[in-house]
């Protein structure tokens, strides 16, 4: 009763879990053909997140915008850079968030971009948390 590929890649919602991802780890899925980053944040990611003066962002946005009440730790978002296109690193950059060699954006643990060319943060897809272990993206 599972769907086919081609069900799942026109945008069938995928479950993933989440006990696998060690903290501080970053995971890499496919929703609708687009790379997304699952990312299990250490405390040290999530208040460094949250200490952000939101206003000087330059696209202004709270890390409690952009996560799941309850699931702090948890950051989903579509693994391409707002610029170009391109797919950034995990782990990488000056806010050790994403970085997209490409041509320079550094996006912090929130995926929020800090530097460089992309003018948008990563977009956070749909998701839903389907128990403490489990999402559905989609």
């Amino acid at each position: 009763m599972n769907p086919d590929a081609s069900t799942i890649a026109a945008g069938a919602p995928i479950e993933v879990d989440l006990a696998p991802i060690a903290e501080g780890q970053d995971v890499k899925v496919f929703w609708r053909g687009k790379p997304i980053y699952i990312s299990h944040r250490t405390k040290k990611q999530v208040d460094a997140a949250r200490s952000v003066n939101v206003a000087s962002l330059p696209d202004p946005q709270s890390d409690e915008a952009r996560t799941k009440a309850g699931h702090e730790q948890w950051l989903v978002v579509i693994g391409i850079c707002t610029h170009l296109g391109c797919i950034p690193i995990a782990h990488e950059g000056s806010y050790d968030g994403f970085f997209c060699p490409c041509h320079g954006s550094v996006y912090d643990t929130s995926g929020r971009i800090r530097q460089g060319p992309a003018p948008a943060n990563l977009p956070v897809p749909p998701y839903q948390f389907v128990s403490d272990t489990k999402i559905q993206i989609g």
